[in-house]
């Protein structure tokens, strides 16, 4: 049995990310809306090779778009917290934090019958208080930080930065990271943004990121012997037509290589046992 577990995930946005930055002229919005041709696409491709993956679903979305989020779950594919309403908790206080955290996940149990076990924060910005309510609201891992790249590790909790920019790091915690990276995220390679003081370029072509993705890979297989690597994309984003032959030839080549392909859930789960933690 091969040690090397490949996690694709979803951030199934849709509107909510434009929404809570004002963005929400109806060409702005339609991008959006794009998500929800995608994820047929999506679901027919990680069908068609058998392959479960990690769905990030908002709360709103789960209510915006009930159906299609219905077959995700029907699926059997797992559904994880990304908030209610796609608002970074780096902020929000920690009452408004919390109101998503609880928000999010009583869609998410209306959906599934039982409450996320994984949280990926929205635009992958934690807050102070992050860590001690995904510990209160029983959340086994988060999936938003990058201090790894093929290794679970414990979250800390009670870091302190001086002013001199000295750090005392704080003390582990049972809550679990599954790390994750820009660079394995569709959004910034591919997706064009423009405002009155920055442009993110994107667009570019589907067989750098690939020979990119591919050589994350190919380094755990040939250095280590195990690890878990996480694919992290959007519909509105990889659900485009040539980007979805890409994502197909992606998972072609980590299957001629031997990865397993696991929910984030699972994959954890696995490693924990293997580590005895």
């Amino acid at each position: 049995m091969s040690p090397y577990i490949v996690c694709l995930t979803f951030d199934f946005d849709a509107v909510s990310s434009w929404i809570v930055n004002g963005r929400t002229t109806p060409t702005l919005m339609s991008r959006g809306e794009f998500g929800a041709a995608g994820v047929p696409r999506i679901l027919h491709l990680l069908s068609e090779y058998n392959i479960p993956s990690t769905w990030f679903i908002p709360g709103v979305t789960l209510y915006s778009y009930p159906e299609i989020c219905q077959k995700i779950a029907e699926e059997g594919h797992e559904i994880g917290h990304h908030g209610w309403s796609h608002i970074p908790p780096a902020g929000l206080s920690r009452e408004e934090e919390l109101e998503q955290l609880v928000r999010g996940n009583e869609a998410i149990a209306k959906l599934t019958g039982q409450r996320a076990r994984g949280y990926r924060s929205p635009s992958w910005d934690l807050s102070v208080n992050s860590v001690d309510l995904l510990l209160q609201e029983g959340f086994l891992y988060d999936s938003s930080m990058m201090g790894d790249d093929y290794n679970p590790y414990p979250v800390r909790q009670g870091d302190v930065i001086h002013p001199d920019a000295r750090v005392d790091f704080g003390t582990p915690t049972s809550l679990m990271e599954m790390p994750i990276s820009w660079s394995t995220d569709d959004f910034p390679h591919f997706e064009y943004l423009r405002n009155k003081t920055s442009v993110l370029p994107g667009l570019r072509a589907g067989s750098a990121v690939l020979e990119n993705w591919m050589g994350d890979f190919d380094y755990m297989q040939q250095k280590l012997d195990e690890g878990i690597l996480t694919y992290t994309c959007h519909p509105f984003c990889i659900g485009r037509g040539h980007r979805m032959l890409i994502l197909e030839e992606l998972i072609v080549k980590l299957i001629d290589r031997g990865a397993r392909f696991m929910t984030m859930e699972t994959a954890l789960d696995e490693y924990l046992e293997r580590q005895k933690i």
